[in-house]
């Protein structure tokens, strides 16, 4: 075989996609330039284009690739088999019954996908054919977007976004860096410094830039958005240097160009390669608990309907076993169906009635609740007490599919910063040996020394700690990667840096990072800017220094530490240190640590973010030690950030203490009454942070998730030093079983003030240790188990030192547990996105950290505080909603085909409908479906003021508890017995009687026809009994449908049709309804189908009244009382209600001043009053009094029976 393997691998690696899964690396030709003859020779790959595909179909896949995804829904493929099986068995009713339904639901679904995705199309669109400029033979050519490939040189201006992944070869900047944002990637506002390859950084033209002669190895793609490893060989008289590529000279797609004039760089992954791209990866559909019961309602429906099949298959054959009851003599069967096989028969047969009762299960429910959940969502959207006029924006929503789940939550998983704070840092403080140093204020009337800047000193320092204090002031102002902005337009105004000591303005990655720079400018200490490798600062006495930047050991969450190596204009070399006390104290050797660490200590418990800062003198040959060992690390391709971090754990060691820092991240507004909210509500709150205990713990009673009373326990990395895990968790368990020893979980939840309420903290270390699977030899167990049970118990539980993983993690036990409880995730940063795309519900904060956590989340609310509402008001709501929407579907199909199953009984089994075709494929799209959907989108059973005042009503809905099996079966017996009334009234009221004035019987149709229009009023009433709050909508809705309903019978039964071949409703309806019995009997057929729900509701509601009920007849006691212009603080409640309201409030734990609040100020908006109240009897019958004299002349049908034939 002559072609060699390479040559083979070269062709695989062309025509086969997934590469990357054996090819390690790539290599780029850098401006398409072949290397040099003697270079190592390379395979060329072939790489995509530039286009972002974001959208699900083309224009050719769109109909079978959407039809596919459709008929993979149940209920679809479902009524697909029908339609099919009545296109191929002679069955009693036409195809057109249920494919007119089904093509109904598909084209709609359909419509709104398309546009969807058109959508999508759209914005992949106007991306990819955004104009972009590429070096070509030393010009630049301006290029569509989607066109740019793999090795092209692009140029990229100020404020302009990156339309690929690039290096950076060269800036505007002297020193070959530039600024760039990365906000739509992960969250961070802040500007972050990017490095050019330091060969290329010179080249600053066209020209230049098109004469570089290198190439570039680096990792295929993935998805990582911190992590890459390369390197570069640029060709200087045809001898390679390499030079290591890291993330600090990748610029990532997505990114914007700030405070930078320019750059060139050159593309390395493009259009789907490129990490934002890989980081769209579709989200797991979520699907609420509310889905899961429709369909296992949905199965039982079916289980019904093909029982019922059965049933009638069996009886007709039982039926037609006696000779003189099969077929008459004048419907004499054919030969041929009288040879065909009883199976055959009977199968065809048992078809045939499926197809009869098919309707039984409700396939344009499926479309009402996609639109519902559509519709709805725009609530959220338009509420303007979720629009935020800081940062001008409005809640959005993703994902419409779980709106009613908002209403069901039981866990409330939390990041602190920027979610409960406001990532808004501010200096408090910094302690220097033990000295602590505040800006702005004067300690024992003293002014110290240059106190212009510095107001205040604890006690003044000796000469030698004077040297100190200032190393520990540079110390700061050098160990940053603070950018200082030259000119910053604000209202027209230039602030920049202008002689000596002015208003500066930093940037920077960190936002405490710009507060320490800036607290050290308030003592005395400004730094001015990075030049050339060189920093300035201005000190005390407002001379110049300058140091020159050697090396940055960047900042990471693992090290959770940064370091510099500077060199002083005296030569001396200097590394300096700053990051949390857990990661310098061990490596510090001298200092007065006691001191220090005590302060630290004091502050962490005021809730400050604490930072402490070290340094070390080095050697000259230290220093080259040090050089040898960081470019060995970032030479490396395999293993670079391992490498790394063992090189600056070597490098940061031995150092010496300076002091420590205090920084504030203020409370986010009304943080603290969401949570209580939240906590009355019955949620569980967890804290999940990645700051340090203390810190985390203060924040936490600051907003409220710990009372003052709140026992706290402790499960930390420093308890499990000290005794085992084992034991520890086996202490803790004792502590919160023996107290709450019976109770059931809902008992407890941070209302009831008789037990102790428990508090539980936990670290990111102890964390893992609890997540390790059970070793086989070990009798360690599995203590999965007791930490759940331990944190069952707690009303509070505060996670620190949290990786974003283990954030995921956490609430990935808390939802596999027993209970399966509803979970949210609420979150501002790039770091909180497992957890938000885990949890049930995830919600994402537009916050200072971008906007990485509000795009992959369902809701994204503008702050914390608005949490409150979106699951209180508009959770309640939609849940309330949507479940009378699934029962009252349920019910209305139960009452429409049962009648049609008792009628067989009557009419020898032989399939014959009861009600006329158009009847049937009408019902559920025209006659009875806008009435349920309006409700389903503005029904308020109780004033929206009153479910935010008083959270605790959340707790009437949790657990599914509207959906439950007993409400379920409540509603089919019901649907049953109304379908009893209906038949058999129309049956016997009918019986051997004449019906019109001229002595004519009612046929078969005609029967069908009364069944129906009793069956059409009775569930439209039924839906009007059940709404509270009443608009001209409502009004309009389920009158106008039922006033459509008379008007088609009265055209479909009044014209002769010329495309019907035959007219069996010909002067039907109009013949009924000349009829006085028949009017009689739709009247007393209606009553008797409403009045047993109607005597149940009473009952329940005088002697077991739910909270929500009580609240109900609470504001309808205190409606008939107050005017519209009455204060009401002036009224006394009248004892009924007042005790009442007591009743309520007892009932819930909460103080009784709490009752009387929700009845102010709204009380006197004119919707409160139109609420109709069905608590007591009066009402009810004056309403449907009302009803008989007005809605006279619409018929209202539930199911009903037929006469037999």
């Amino acid at each position: 075989m002559g072609m060699d393997f390479s040559t083979l691998r070269t062709l695989i690696s062309r025509y086969c996609v997934g590469e990357e899964n054996w090819v390690d690396n790539r290599t780029i030709y850098i401006g398409h330039k072949e290397p040099p003859p003697g270079a190592e020779a390379f395979i060329q790959q072939r790489f995509p284009d530039n286009r972002i595909v974001s959208s699900k179909y083309t224009f050719w896949n769109f109909v079978p690739k959407n039809m596919f995804e459709q008929f993979r829904r149940v209920a679809n493929f479902y009524f697909l088999i029908i339609f099919l099986v009545q296109l191929i068995i002679d069955t009693p009713t036409s195809p057109i019954t249920s494919g007119l339904p089904l093509f109904f639901v598909i084209t709609v679904t359909a419509i709104k996908q398309g546009y969807e995705d058109w959508l999508r199309h759209k914005a992949d669109n106007s991306v990819n054919q955004c104009p972009v400029h590429v070096v070509q033979h030393g010009k630049v050519v301006r290029k569509q977007s989607r066109k740019l490939r793999v090795g092209d040189v692009v140029s990229v201006k100020e404020n302009e976004t990156f339309p690929c992944d690039l290096i950076l070869l060269s800036s505007s900047r002297d020193d070959g860096t530039c600024f760039v944002t990365t906000a739509s990637l992960d969250g961070e506002s802040s500007h972050k410094t990017y490095y050019a390859v330091q060969d290329t950084r010179a080249y600053n033209t066209e020209k230049e830039v098109g004469s570089i002669h290198a190439t570039i190895e680096c990792e295929q793609p993935q998805p990582d958005l911190y992590k890459f490893v390369g390197r570069i060989n640029v060709y200087m008289d045809n001898e390679p240097v390499a030079r290591p590529l890291g993330s600090e000279n990748l610029l990532l797609r997505g990114a914007t160009l700030k405070n930078t004039e320019y750059i060139y760089a050159v593309a390395i992954y493009t259009g789907m390669e490129t990490k934002m791209a890989l980081n769209y990866q579709s989200k797991s559909q979520k699907r609420s608990a509310v889905e899961k019961s429709m369909n296992a309602y949905l199965m039982v429906y079916l289980c019904i309907l093909i029982s019922k099949a059965l049933i009638n298959t069996v009886l007709k054959y039982v039926w037609q076993a006696d000779p003189n009851r099969d077929e008459p003599w004048y419907n004499d069967r054919t030969e041929a169906e009288r040879q065909r096989h009883i199976m055959i028969r009977a199968f065809t047969d048992f078809l045939a009635f499926m197809v009869l009762f098919n309707y039984i299960i409700p396939v344009s429910m499926y479309v009402t609740v996609e639109m519902q959940k559509f519709l709805g969502s725009y609530f959220i959207m338009w509420d303007d007490e979720m629009f935020d006029e800081e940062l001008g924006e409005r809640a959005v929503v993703n994902t419409s599919d779980l709106n009613e789940e908002l209403g069901q939550v039981e866990y409330v998983f939390t990041d602190k910063t920027g979610t409960l704070t406001e990532n808004n840092m501010e200096f408090i403080e910094c302690c220097v040996d033990g000295h602590v140093y505040v800006p702005h204020a004067i300690c024992n009337g003293q002014v110290m020394p240059g106190a212009t800047s510095m107001d205040m000193i604890d006690t003044s320092p000796g000469p030698g700690a004077r040297e100190h204090e200032e190393l520990f002031f540079r110390a700061l102002c050098l160990c940053h990667t603070v950018q200082v902005k030259e000119e910053e337009t604000v209202d027209g105004i230039k602030q920049g840096i202008h002689q000596g000591k002015s208003t500066s303005f930093y940037i920077s990655s960190s936002p405490d990072e710009v507060a320490l720079v800036e607290g050290m400018k308030r003592l005395g200490f400004t730094y001015l800017r990075l030049k050339d490798s060189q920093m300035e600062i201005l000190n005390r006495e407002d001379e110049i220094e300058r140091f020159q930047l050697l090396e940055v050991l960047t900042f990471d969450s693992v090290r959770r530490r940064m370091s510099v190596i500077v060199r002083s204009s005296t030569g001396e070399l200097y590394l300096f240190c700053k990051g949390a006390d857990s990661s310098i104290f061990p490596r510090v050797v001298s200092g007065k640590v006691d001191q220090v660490k005590a302060r630290v200590e004091h502050n962490a418990v005021e809730g400050l973010r604490t930072l402490c800062v070290a340094y070390r003198p080095l050697s000259p040959e230290q220093y080259q030690e040090v050089c040898h060992l960081l470019n060995g690390a970032k030479l490396a391709l395999q293993d670079r950030d391992k490498r790394l971090a063992e090189a600056y754990d070597i490098i940061e060691k031995d150092l010496i203490l300076l002091g420590a820092t205090a920084v504030e991240d203020r409370l986010q507004e009304k943080a603290a009454d969401t949570i209580e909210s939240l906590h009355q509500a019955g949620m569980k709150v967890w804290v999940l942070t990645g700051d340090k205990m203390e810190t985390a713990a203060a924040t936490c009673y600051a907003s409220k998730l710990f009372r003052r009373n709140t026992q706290i326990l402790e499960l930390t990395t420093k308890r499990t030093e000290e005794q085992s895990l084992h034991d520890v968790l086996f202490d803790l368990s004792r502590t919160v079983l023996r107290q709450h020893g019976g109770m059931t979980r809902e008992s407890f939840s941070g209302l009831s003030g008789d037990c102790t309420d428990y508090g539980l903290i936990i670290d990111g270390a102890t964390l893992s240790a609890v997540m390790r699977p059970a070793q086989e030899d070990s009798n360690s167990g599995n203590y999965k188990e007791i930490f759940l049970e331990i944190c069952r118990n707690c009303s509070a539980v505060l996670c620190c030192r949290m990786a974003p993983l283990q954030k995921a993690q956490i609430v990935k036990l808390i939802k596999a547990s027993k209970e399966h409880p509803i979970t949210l995730a609420i979150g501002d940063g790039a770091n909180d996105v497992s957890m938000i795309l885990e949890a049930h519900v995830g919600i994402g904060i537009m916050g200072k950290e971008g906007r990485q956590a509000a795009r992959n989340s369902d809701y994204a609310i503008p702050k914390f505080k608005h949490l409150k509402k979106i699951l209180l008001v508009h959770g309640h709501y939609y849940y309330i909603r949507i479940s009378e929407l699934v029962q009252y579907f349920f019910y209305k199909n139960v009452c429409f085909i049962f009648p049609q199953f008792l009628y067989q009984f009557f009419c020898g089994f032989s399939q014959q409908p009861l009600y006329d075709t158009a009847y049937l494929t009408l019902y559920n799209i025209s006659f009875t479906s806008l009435p349920i959907l309006l409700y389903s989108l503005i029904e308020q059973h109780i004033n929206m003021d009153i479910l935010r005042r008083d959270p605790s009503l959340y707790r009437d809905i949790a657990k599914n508890s509207l959906l439950r099996w007993p409400i379920f079966i409540y509603w089919t017996i019901l649907g049953v017995y109304d379908a009893f009334v209906m038949f058999f009234g129309c049956y016997f009221l009918f019986d051997n009687t004449t019906f019109t004035s001229n002595g004519q019987m009612f046929g078969n149709w005609t029967f069908g026809t009364l069944v129906f229009t009793v069956l059409v009023f009775t569930v439209t009433f039924k839906l009007a009994l059940d709404t509270h709050y009443w608009t001209w909508i409502n009004h309009f809705v389920i009158w106008g449908s039922l006033i459509f309903f008379v008007v088609f019978s009265l055209l479909w039964g009044g014209i002769i049709w010329p495309f019907l071949n035959y007219q069996r409703m010909y002067y039907v309806f109009m013949q009924m309804l000349s009829s006085g019995p028949a009017w009689l009997s739709i009247i007393l057929l209606i009553t008797a189908s409403l009045l047993p729900d109607v005597v149940k509701k009473v009952i329940c509601r005088t002697l077991w009244p739910t909270t929500t009920e009580r609240i109900q007849n609470a504001d309808k006691l205190y409606e008939g009382q107050l005017s519209e212009f009455t204060p009401l603080a002036s009224l006394h409640a009248p004892s009924k209600a007042g005790s009442l309201r007591r009743g309520s409030g007892n009932q819930r734990n909460s103080p009784n001043p709490r009752r009387s609040e929700p009845f102010t100020k709204k009380i006197m908006f004119t919707r409160w009053q139109r609420t109709p109240d069905y608590s007591t009897f009066a009402p009810l019958l004056r309403f449907a009094d009302g009803s008989r004299h007005s809605k006279q002349g619409h018929a209202y049908g539930g199911a009903g029976p037929e006469t037999s034939v």
